[in-house]
């Protein structure tokens, strides 16, 4: 079933699995990038025999990854619909450029993320789902780039979200924090210098790494949760937010755990999450 809406938005709504009709699969016209991007959408249990309205929790993925990887790759299998079906919220999962940190690249137009993602798919959603529209129940977490899209489209529009956390997340895209070998550093280094050009490694932060938000965070209102695995090669950024956030005095979750980069951690990392959203989301019924 195909759908045109008023601002130029297309869908396509598949199933994700034939046999499991909580989730749809579908397929978004982004505008500002002339392009099509796949999201999944995670609906509770009762969804399609009820009128109610629901919370709505993004959940990004991380680089070079897929909208579809929360649902293939988790050690727990049904993971997002049993959590869904816990908590009686919708879960979106989107897709994006495999290292576009989420943001819109002042020099590529092939990589607006941001845009995409707060006038177009959060639109979307809320028009095509039974959403609560409001941001008292609307949250955004996510995995190692996820986590860096989380925190700072949460940062730089707190009007939509009322928690955002990290699990691994890439809190400074400055790739001399990650311990990795130099091939995957000069990678990510020079995609970085593609869509961003020169930009400032260090203090004062750009607006375009994570750490560089810590100020509109201190003022937003949001609640965060951040955690990170002990042995993970993104734990030092995870520490160097922390630390900011507590110079600033800013409220924050923030926990190390046993754990590397891996899809067990986040599979045990997601219900702590979850839990904290809906405490969010309760807090401000």
């Amino acid at each position: 079933m195909i759908k045109r809406i008023s601002f130029t938005v297309w869908i396509c709504l598949l199933f994700l699995n034939p046999l499991f009709s909580q989730v749809d699969t579908i397929e978004v016209f982004s505008k500002a990038m002339n392009k099509s991007l796949k999201a999944a959408v995670v609906k509770p249990e009762g969804y399609d025999q009820n009128k109610k309205s629901y919370p709505t929790v993004y959940l990004l993925h991380g680089g070079s990854g897929s909208f579809s990887d929360w649902h293939k790759k988790t050690t727990e299998p049904n993971l997002l619909a049993n959590l869904a079906n816990q908590y009686g919220v919708i879960i979106v999962t989107p897709g994006v450029g495999p290292a576009s940190y989420y943001y819109d690249s002042p020099l590529l137009d092939s990589v607006k993320y941001e845009t995409y993602f707060i006038k177009e798919l959060i639109p979307f959603i809320d028009s095509n789902y039974r959403t609560i529209n409001d941001r008292k129940s609307r949250a955004i977490t996510g995995l190692s780039m996820g986590g860096h899209g989380s925190l700072m489209l949460s940062a730089k529009h707190p009007e939509l979200f009322i928690a955002a956390g990290s699990m691994s997340g890439v809190m400074n895209i400055d790739t001399r924090m990650w311990k990795v070998g130099d091939e995957f550093r000069n990678l990510r280094l020079s995609g970085q210098k593609a869509m961003l050009g020169e930009i400032n490694y260090d203090s004062p932060y750009t607006e375009y790494t994570v750490v560089g938000l810590v100020e509109k965070m201190k003022t937003n209102g949001i609640s965060l949760i951040i955690d990170c695995g002990v042995d993970d090669f993104l734990l030092e950024t995870n520490r160097q937010i922390h630390q900011l956030l507590l110079q600033n005095q800013t409220p924050h979750e923030y926990t190390e755990r046993p754990g590397a980069h891996t899809w067990q951690y986040w599979t045990e990392a997601l219900p702590f999450h979850m839990l904290y959203i809906d405490k969010a989301f309760g807090k401000n019924k």
